[in-house]
């Protein structure tokens, strides 16, 4: 059983809820139709109930048991605005204009409990999903930069059958600086913790490996190693690698002197730009037939994702899944 068919058999029955404020796209509503009828989570889907049968109308499937909530008439609206406007230092009439939004009610849902996590994109801007976690969940204690990961399943790696790695920041920074990449090292850490199973062991790649090569590229990875063994000495965090020395054993013997606790063991790749982890993801997806599970976002203080605009059902289905998944590790630890 694949990792994320793993995360959906373990979340049934849980009664674990999932806020979805694209109400109006038929694919989210089919979605959540297979959230209850599987009884994987329970939905919550917001707009307006014309909105939302209409969605239903065009996917084919029931409304019945999906709970459905129109924000502005909604009786949270009232204290999720209160709450926002205290949070921000803001007059009750922004906090309105800015509540009555979906993804930011959605998120204020999150925020104050009433949902374990929220999940949209499908018809909204991944900016706009990052901004409305940001300013409603917020972030992670320590981080202050919004990333994401893709959860690559690898056919066969290392001896392992369906070997899962997590590839950042594939989808968000462009040009992360050294501080950014530090917060996608440290965020990507904590999402490989909760959902790989194991440890997390990061390598902070590069085109040189420990000084092979110079270039202001490879001192951008060696200041962001620094700020974390600053930060956070006791997380697996190793490099500058390049790519066979993070991930082979033999190679990493050869190249690498001292020891190392990631050196080619690494679960964990942090790329240093987005060029280079939107090449490597796909290259991985297409040449080694490995299955690119995501993009999800990190980095927030409760587990909140984005979707690609073309997500399929199945997508928004593994998508809960996987948040819901790393709600439950946190309420663990």
């Amino acid at each position: 059983m694949d990792l994320v068919k793993q995360f959906i058999e373990a979340a049934k029955g849980l009664g674990q809820t999932v806020v979805l404020p694209e109400g109006a796209d038929s694919r989210v509503v089919a979605a959540a139709r297979r959230l209850v009828d599987e009884q994987i989570a329970e939905p919550i889907i917001l707009g307006t109930l014309a909105e939302i049968e209409q969605a239903a109308g065009q996917a084919g499937v029931s409304t019945a048991g999906v709970r459905a909530v129109d924000p502005t008439a909604s009786d949270a609206f009232a204290k999720y605005t209160s709450a926002y406007a205290a949070d921000r230092g803001l007059k009750e009439s922004v906090a309105k204009r800015m509540v009555a939004r979906p993804v930011f009610f959605g998120g204020m849902m999150v925020k104050c409990g009433d949902a374990d996590t929220m999940v949209a994109g499908v018809s909204t801007a991944t900016a706009n999903v990052i901004q409305a976690g940001a300013l409603t969940v917020g972030y992670a204690p320590g981080i202050t930069t919004a990333s994401s990961f893709f959860l690559m399943i690898l056919p066969e790696f290392r001896g392992q059958k369906d070997c899962p790695l997590v590839f950042a920041d594939c989808a968000v920074n462009i040009a992360p600086t050294p501080e950014q990449l530090a917060d996608i090292a440290l965020a990507s850490a904590a999402s490989a913790a909760k959902l790989l199973g194991e440890e997390a062991r990061v390598a902070m790649l590069s085109f040189s490996t420990q000084g092979s090569a110079a270039h202001g590229c490879v001192e951008q990875v060696t200041r962001a190693l620094q700020i974390i063994r600053e930060r956070a000495p006791d997380v697996q965090i190793d490099g500058e690698f390049q790519a066979d020395t993070a991930l082979m054993p033999q190679v990493a013997a050869k190249k690498i002197k001292r020891p190392s606790a990631v050196a080619g063991k690494a679960n964990v790749l942090v790329f240093p730009d987005l060029n280079s982890g939107n090449i490597g993801y796909k290259l991985t997806q297409y040449l080694a037939g490995a299955r690119a599970i995501g993009p999800f976002l990190q980095g927030f203080a409760k587990p909140i994702s984005d979707l690609s605009r073309g997500a399929s059902v199945d997508d928004i289905v593994a998508t809960v899944a996987v948040c819901l998944a790393q709600t439950r590790e946190a309420a663990t630890t």
